[in-house]
């Protein structure tokens, strides 16, 4: 299983690389903007959709960790799972219901959870680093997962916080639509609350 979430990180990794890479060059090169335009109306409309799935997959691997393999979750795992878990449910509800506007909420938790990871991917990497939020029980320095010579369980919680944040960022430029298919192309429709259209 953690082969296969390693995969799954590795997968996760090319996208938004790849992504972030050509919306920076799309700045100055038209061929890279041609590219990502193509992204964004492949990925544009299912984005919370898949970072929903996202959001559920990092949360059923986590609890396959601490529930089936019995790896003891540390105190700063336990705020990775505060950030991500939320996220599982409000964005497959947030799809359902269309709304666009879900990622001015999901973006700073996801973000907030991805600066929690990256620290505590380096306090693996560097364990002599004197730190409170470790225990003697739950070592936060401690390695459960070393797959593909980088990857590890915060790690793994890194690549699917920037996933969603990514996919949610392509999503919210997408054309925004009504349950009955007829869309809508203006930027402003995105922002609209929910009165709109009410007579």
């Amino acid at each position: 299983m953690s082969l296969f979430f390693a995969l799954l990180t590795v997968t996760t990794n090319v996208v938004v690389v790849t992504i972030v890479v050509l919306a920076i060059a799309g700045r100055w090169s038209p061929t890279a903007a041609r590219h990502l335009g193509r992204i964004e109306a492949v990925l544009g409309e299912p984005a919370i959709f898949l970072a929903g799935l996202v959001a559920l997959v990092a949360t059923l691997g986590s609890l396959y960790y601490s529930e089936v393999a019995h790896f003891t979750p540390c105190l700063l795992c336990w705020y990775q799972r505060i950030a991500m878990y939320p996220l599982a449910v409000i964005l497959p509800i947030a799809a359902f219901r269309r709304d666009r506007g879900i990622w001015r909420y999901v973006v700073p938790v996801a973000a907030i959870g991805a600066a929690i990871s990256i620290y505590h991917y380096q306090l693996q990497r560097f364990p002599d680093q004197a730190s409170v939020s470790c225990s003697v029980e739950a070592p936060c320095a401690l390695t459960w997962v070393w797959q593909l010579g980088y990857i590890s369980i915060p790690f793994m919680a890194l690549s699917a916080f920037a996933l969603i944040v990514t996919l949610l960022l392509v999503g919210r430029t997408a054309p925004a639509w009504e349950p009955d298919g007829s869309g809508r192309g203006s930027h402003d429709d995105l922002d609209t609350g929910p009165a709109q259209g009410r007579g």
